[in-house]
């Protein structure tokens, strides 16, 4: 192929409950595993370096002022800081670029919400200055709704010189759940001077492939794209499972590699789903 597609990795979250569980430690809030135990970290890390990964996420998406004040007596440069240290520890001198992953806030901008544009900068700048001291090379942020707090962030991030990419989530009709279309989209984003746009979460490789396809249709800047490994399926005993197998999710995100330059997996992909992604490059 002419155009360079990127493998991105998996979940994050799903693979280090899973990480925990195995280890037998509660379930908690992920970035909380940064701090209490970085080994699960550095594992989550080593298995998509395993598989042929070439930027990685940080373990910091919902590591934001307001979530980590409100369930720990850390600090947000604590969290972030022992993310990206973990993460680094098991990269450094592999070459594979470490990417800072920031997350949509659980309080809604005016006028949805009474949160601030100023308040959620600054949130968002608190992160950023943690993660980027830290050392990440790059940033992705990714899985919001509303189209203003992605562009409040993405402002924000663009101040510290490094590529950042955007990636909103889309239901099936091909909005977001705040109603912003694939255009809308393009339209606030890509003026800003950003590196990459797509989509991730929400929606499985079959039902995502038409947006994807619509954002080829509609800019030239280069593509990302990270779907779930399809709607979760809940199991009498409470469990779930993903709808996907690794190979079933490699056949079905394989027509979207014409259009992405770089392509991944969300909830309930691992290092197993991007292995098989890898062999279709």
């Amino acid at each position: 192929m002419a155009r360079k597609i990127t493998l991105l990795d998996g979940a994050v979250g799903t693979t280090l409950w899973g990480i925990a569980e195995a280890n037998g430690v509660a379930k908690a809030p992920v970035w909380k595993y940064n701090v209490e135990h970085p080994e699960f970290v550095e594992e989550l890390t080593k298995r998509y370096l395993d598989v042929g990964c070439e930027i990685i996420l940080a373990n910091t998406f919902g590591a934001n002022g307001p979530s980590v004040k409100r369930s720990s007596n850390y600090t947000v440069a604590e969290v972030i800081t022992g993310g990206v240290k973990a993460a680094k520890k098991v990269l450094d001198g592999t070459g594979v670029k470490f990417c800072l992953s920031l997350g949509p806030l659980t309080q809604l901008l005016e006028p949805y919400g009474d949160m601030e544009e100023e308040e959620c900068a600054a949130i968002y700048d608190e992160m950023l200055d943690a993660g980027v001291s830290a050392g990440a090379d790059m940033i992705l942020i990714q899985t919001f709704m509303d189209l203003e707090m992605m562009r409040v962030a993405t402002v924000e991030a663009l101040k510290y010189g490094l590529p950042v990419m955007c990636s909103m989530t889309f239901e099936k009709n091909g909005k977001t759940m705040f109603g912003n279309s694939v255009q809308d989209t393009i339209d606030t984003l890509v003026p800003l001077g950003i590196t990459a746009i797509g989509l991730n979460c929400s929606l499985g490789p079959d039902l995502a492939l038409p947006i994807i396809k619509e954002f080829s249709e509609k800019t030239d800047l280069p593509l990302l794209f990270k779907p779930n490994a399809g709607k979760p399926i809940l199991a009498a005993d409470g469990s779930t499972a993903a709808a996907y197998t690794a190979q079933q999710f490699a056949e079905d995100i394989k027509p979207a590699l014409q259009f992405v330059s770089y392509i991944g997996g969300c909830c309930g992909s691992d290092a197993e789903y991007i292995k098989e992604i890898k062999k279709l490059l």
